[in-house]
């Protein structure tokens, strides 16, 4: 396997605290929604995960459409993502990837978008630990 590249960041203080990246390019304090007085002073993970998953399936999206001979322009990847807790304590995290295609058929954007559910990174990472819902919008 060939490394194309590697993004490093550092936390400080877990889920209330802050995150940094080498060369300065991203530099948060963290928001909590489960800390009513910190919810809204910055992002949460899962926030920080959704625009990474839409942005990667958007990509992933692309290469699909691509791949299966239905030009797609300008797609729209909306990610949800939840912090969602199990019977026995554990936390993992839900998924919806709503996808919206202009101008392609919903049969053929639902082919698509699991596709690329199937070729994109974050998908792929998560499979078999998190629940990924894909709908077309």
């Amino acid at each position: 396997m060939k490394t194309l590249f590697t993004a490093e960041a550092v936390s400080h203080g877990g889920r209330s605290g802050s995150i940094t990246s080498v060369g300065g390019l991203l530099n948060l304090t963290l928001g909590n929604p489960l800390e009513p007085a910190l919810a809204t002073r910055g992002p949460n993970p899962e926030l920080l995960f959704a625009a990474a998953y839409s942005a990667c399936y958007n990509g992933a999206l692309m290469n699909a459409a691509k791949t299966l001979g239905t030009p797609v322009k300008d797609p729209q990847v909306r990610a949800l993502v939840s912090l969602v807790e199990d019977a026995e304590g554990r936390y993992g995290l839900a998924v919806e990837l709503h996808g919206r295609l202009p101008g392609v058929d919903p049969v053929q954007a639902r082919e698509i978008m699991e596709e690329a559910h199937r070729t994109c990174p974050y998908s792929r990472a998560l499979r078999g630990e998190a629940t990924v819902a894909l709908v077309v919008d």
